[in-house]
């Protein structure tokens, strides 16, 4: 929304420099985004007279004109400007006078006495460029003819006027005209509002267009008028231009610029017809399938039934509440016209001109709401400014036709004075309450600690208690709320030595090659069905894409994302990680502060491993990165805590190359290839291998214990069994370890593996389906002698555990 100060103050003029008033409404919610002069400074520049207008006797394009700028003698002066001729009057920049600066320029633009072509010039006539008024440059700018010779030309086009550009939001509807900011104006400082009034013109013809409202909930009221004999070739007056380019509207046509102006002054978007080209009466009703209309901006456009149109007995004319058709749109040879005020529902035009793919001033406002009251006050308004610049000796005004089938009738609204005062946060009273709605205009009751408000028609944005707060809290000032530190119990969070921090594991990750990725928790749905299993996901209601239609339950989806971003940028060697939440069907989680009834949200860390094992060195070509290698990681990182590993099935990695990580017996998360059939939809080269774990297990820490320096040196012993070839590490050691050795076992640790080539004889001692394992064994004592026949007794523990648990025998 931008206009004018000086329009604005026509209507209220409160005693405010131009800064207070822009820090007042910004402070009553009305915020004001800009604050620019109309023109920028320059000095000596006044209203001047052409005289006369001679052709240089040097030059075929430059005049010599005379000029009288009411100073008694003419001055002569040099002007090249196609439209320089006698007795128009123009700016004519004295001698002395700066200029704004040039294009490119930060010095002002001095104007000296001079020669051209051999003749002096004693100053210079401008054009709207020169003056940076506009960017019209294809000649001299010319002042209307009752303009004051001499007068300064800042003065006698107000140039030392501003315009406020404001930021409404959209329940401010109401303000979307400068007589609706004035309005809100007057609550704030107080200043007397002043409504013109608009006398009715009394009717010279008895012609009336028949008018049929079909559709009373697409339009509530309907206002109409004819007006035969008008001028449309008038020429706007300067003022209406002079505005409206302040508004940021560019001049049409007279009849245009007089609906515009009255849109800018009271935010009543209106349309004129051509009365001769509307066949038979009108009907406003909705859009029917198979409809089309030609708009005015050239667009042809499908209508149906959820668009509001205005049609007459051919065909439809007009796109209600938007734009109007090409078909009744007046011209140059338009003698009578049909004007037009109506209040269009905000539902029934909202989104409407977005399905065309373009957007009006008038839709913009009648989606917000306009005041349905006034219909017929600012056809009285139009008509009268038609008569003004339009009118003719033949012009005949027919009488009003009114019509409101459906008007709005808001519903009382009661504010709670206490619960006020316990929103806003300040002690407030019944007074100061009532008080604001009384500078609003509000009809109001009061009762005991409460108000009951009638909103008037045109507030569209009062509906219920919480607004009437606002209203209290933005008229009594925003500023006069009391500044006072927030009284809370502070609890400092003090993590557990027994977890380490998020921070700590991403270093971790880091010092192992993975880079962080940050995702969505948006994902494409395929991918939970896909790599989770997932067939009842948490659905989004909004999304952003439909490819991020789902909330995610796992990670890996992402990474793969991600590698294949990397990938497709021959990116030959990748390590990503990610710490984030997943979202999982749970019935049995409730509302709370951080959690959402029905949803789990648990945190997890995954990673990716794609290409060479390590870094490319001079030792040739590297091995691929496998199962081993992230397996190691993942110890690296539960570290000093051992995990077990058991094969298991995931829906997004290799059947027979994936395992469930475990610790302490409990299933924190998998590991394992992508599967084969991801492999080939996902395009890569080789298999990634990744990782899912919980993020709470990972991050617990055992705390250490301290440990008395053994006295005697360790015992070693190596110990070469026979078992099946389905016995695994983590089974062998679980029998190692669970031997009754007295607390003397400190290390075990596999050093050999050994299988019969295929199609070989098994070697001595061994079986078909059998293999041999090599475990290196340490023993120490803290107390008593650590001898021999101890160690044997160990040693054999150890082998009765083994025998019992998996059947092994000492290889001979």
């Amino acid at each position: 929304m931008q206009f004018p100060e000086s329009w604005l103050r026509e209507f209220c003029n409160p005693p405010l420099s131009t800064k207070q008033l822009a820090d007042a409404l910004t402070m009553a919610g009305l915020e004001v985004e800009e604050v620019r002069p109309v023109a920028p400074p320059f000095t000596q520049v006044v209203v001047g007279e052409i005289k006369s207008a001679e052709q240089h006797p040097n030059a075929d394009r430059l005049r010599v004109c005379q000029v009288d700028v009411g100073q008694g003698a003419l001055l002569g002066i040099v002007c090249g400007a196609p439209n320089a001729r006698a007795g128009i009057k123009v700016p004519c920049a004295l001698v002395g006078a700066e200029l704004p600066p040039a294009e490119g320029e930060n010095q002002p633009f001095r104007i000296k006495l001079g020669k051209l072509r051999g003749v002096e010039s004693q100053g210079m006539l401008c054009s709207a460029r020169e003056l940076k008024l506009s960017e019209d440059h294809a000649g001299l700018l010319e002042l209307v003819a009752d303009a004051p010779v001499g007068q300064d030309i800042r003065e006698h086009l107000r140039l030392d006027d501003a315009v406020f550009t404001l930021k409404l939001t959209p329940n401010l509807g109401h303000a979307l005209s400068v007589y609706g900011v004035a309005r809100e104006l007057a609550a704030i400082t107080g200043a007397p509002l002043k409504t013109p009034e608009h006398p009715p013109i009394a009717p010279t013809t008895a012609d009336m267009l028949p008018v049929k409202v079909s559709a009373p909930d697409l339009c509530g009221r309907f206002s109409g008028r004819v007006v035969r004999g008008v001028n449309t070739q008038a020429t706007t007056p300067a003022w209406m231009v002079d505005r409206l380019a302040r508004c940021g509207q560019r001049s049409v046509t007279a009849l245009v610029d007089i609906s515009n102006y009255v849109m800018f002054e009271y935010g009543r978007p209106t349309h004129i017809f051509d009365l001769d080209k509307i066949h038979g009466g009108l009907d406003v009703r909705w859009g029917r399938p198979g409809e089309q209309l030609k708009l005015l901006n050239g667009n042809t456009v499908a209508l149906d039934a959820a668009v509001g149109v205005i049609a007459d007995d051919r065909e439809v004319e007009s796109l209600a509440g938007i734009m109007g058709g090409d078909a009744t749109a007046v011209s140059d040879d338009t003698r009578n016209v049909y004007v037009e005020a109506a209040f269009w529902w905000p539902d029934a035009v909202a989104g409407r001109s977005r399905r065309y793919n373009f957007a009006t001033d008038a839709g913009h406002r009648f989606e917000r709401g306009v005041d349905p009251e006034l219909t017929v006050a600012h056809i009285e308004r139009i008509t009268q400014l038609i008569a003004e610049i339009c009118g003719t000796p033949e012009l005949q005004v027919g009488p009003i036709d009114d019509q409101q089938p459906n008007m709005p009738r808001p519903a009382p609204v009661t504010l709670r004075v206490a619960r006020a005062a316990r929103v806003i946060g300040m002690p407030l009273s019944q007074a100061q309450c009532s008080d604001v709605f009384r500078r609003l205009g509000f009809p109001l009751t009061e009762g005991e600690g409460t108000i009951t408000v009638a909103p008037p028609v045109y507030r569209f944005d009062i509906r219920i208690e919480e607004d009437l707060i606002e209203e209290v809290a933005r008229l009594v000032g925003y500023q006069q709320l009391p500044e006072s530190a927030p009284l809370a119990p502070i609890v400092p969070r003090v993590r557990s030595e027994q977890k380490s921090g998020p921070f700590a594991l991403r270093r971790a990750l880091a010092g192992l090659g993975y880079l962080e990725t940050i995702n969505y928790s948006f994902v494409d749905e395929s991918w939970e069905r896909d790599l989770a299993g997932n067939a009842d996901p948490v659905r989004l209601v909004n999304p952003l894409s439909s490819q991020m239609g789902v909330m995610r339950s796992s990670l890996m989806g992402s990474l793969l994302q991600a590698l294949k971003y990397n990938t497709d940028r021959r990116a030959e060697r990748v390590r990503l990680f990610e710490v984030g939440r997943v979202f999982l069907r749970d019935s049995g989680v409730a509302t709370g502060d951080v959690s959402v009834r029905g949803v789990a949200q648990p945190q997890r860390v995954a990673g990716i491993a794609y290409g060479t094992a390590v870094q490319q060195g001079w030792g040739g070509k590297q091995a691929l990165v496998d199962f081993y290698d992230v397996k190691g990681d993942i110890e690296a990182l539960l570290a000093p805590r051992q995990a077990s590993f058991e094969p298991a099935a995931h829906p997004a990695l290799h059947p027979g190359r994936s395992a469930r990580v475990l610790l302490d017996g409990q299933a924190i998360g998998f590991i394992g290839e992508l599967h084969p059939r991801w492999r080939q939809r996902w395009e890569l080269a080789q298999a990634p291998v990744l990782f899912e774990l919980d993020l709470p297990a990972v991050l617990a820490r055992p705390l250490p214990a301290a440990q008395p320096v053994p006295r005697q040196l360790p015992i070693e012993r190596d110990l070469a069994v026979v078992v099946r070839e389905d016995v695994t590490h983590a089974a062998l050691m679980q029998a190692v370890h669970g031997a009754a050795t007295d607390g003397l076992l400190r290390e075990a640790t596999l050093f050999d593996v050994y299988r019969p080539k295929p199609g070989a004889e098994p070697a001595a001692g061994m079986g078909a389906g059998e293999k041999s394992l090599a475990v290196h064994l340490q023993f120490g004592a803290n107390e008593g002698a650590l001898t021999d026949e101890r160690v044997d007794g160990a040693v054999q523990a150890v082998l009765q555990q083994l025998q019992k648990d998996l059947g092994a025998r000492l290889r001979g």
